[in-house]
């Protein structure tokens, strides 16, 4: 079963990928011209600008930014390209990529693909074969998906102030990229930049399987069988996390196209 579960998980980090930074700074007009005499003129006064929505890191290059979208379908909506450096998300902004990852036409594309290849593997054998097992696959998968991404994207980084989007390398060893992109699930920065355990993520895949306890089988309920699906739920977002990292060097350097 363990080994079946890895199989769905390594296709689904291909698929399931779930904002990229702003930087656009407001330009300051220059005052309008007047006929008055230059020693009539009043004393120029300061002019306001928008606040900086983001700052890139000093003596970093944004070689290869990551995209909203992978070959103009995966949602990458919470990737911050290597180099910048966008200001903590607001809870309306966590909201929406927690939105727009549970909603997007993908994911119901993506819940789709998993609960046939659940089926498939008789995961939870009580839910039945054919189209109506199909259905009972399908809509506790949109339920996973859509709990699991509220609390980990918004309501828990609200409570603890951490930020959950992945903040891409960029460059360097791919061993030491790609480590660095699956350890993102045991550690994210906070809102003050600091790196800190990432409890969003951890306590809240935990807590999205204990209310998976109420709508699955009795068989599905045990512990090893939530230890299994929990271990699942890490596995795919640290996987999906290390796409994230490489795929603008194989979108630049294998398909000779931009990411």
């Amino acid at each position: 079963m363990f080994s079946k579960a890895v199989l769905i998980v390594c296709v689904c980090a291909a698929l399931s990928l779930p904002v990229c930074a702003r930087s656009d700074d407001a330009d300051t007009l220059p005052p309008p011209e007047s006929n008055i005499a230059d020693d009539q003129q009043p004393a120029p006064q300061p002019q306001a600008t928008e606040p900086q929505t983001s700052t890139q890191n000093p003596g970093t290059e944004v070689l290869h930014p990551q995209p909203k979208r992978i070959l103009g379908i995966m949602p990458n909506f919470r990737a911050v390209s290597a180099g910048t450096l966008p200001p903590p998300p607001t809870r309306k902004e966590a909201f929406k990529i927690a939105t727009q990852n549970s909603f997007d036409y993908s994911a119901f594309i993506f819940v789709g693909f998993t609960s046939a290849l659940a089926e498939w593997s008789d995961a939870h054998p009580q839910l039945g074969e054919g189209m109506k097992g199909y259905g009972r696959y399908y809509w506790r998968g949109m339920l996973d998906k859509t709990d699991g991404n509220y609390l980990v994207i918004w309501a828990l980084p609200t409570i603890f102030h951490q930020d959950e989007r992945y903040y891409a390398m960029g460059k360097g060893n791919v061993l030491k990229r790609l480590g660095y992109a699956m350890s993102r699930v045991a550690i994210t920065p906070d809102y003050d930049g600091h790196a800190s355990f990432n409890t969003s993520e951890l306590l809240g895949r935990a807590i999205a399987q204990g209310i998976s306890i109420g709508y699955y089988p009795s068989k599905s309920r045990t512990g090893s069988a939530l230890a299994e699906r929990y271990a699942y739920a890490l596995l795919r977002d640290g996987l999906t996390n290390a796409f994230r990292e490489v795929w603008p060097d194989i979108a630049v350097h294998v398909l000779h196209r931009h990411p």
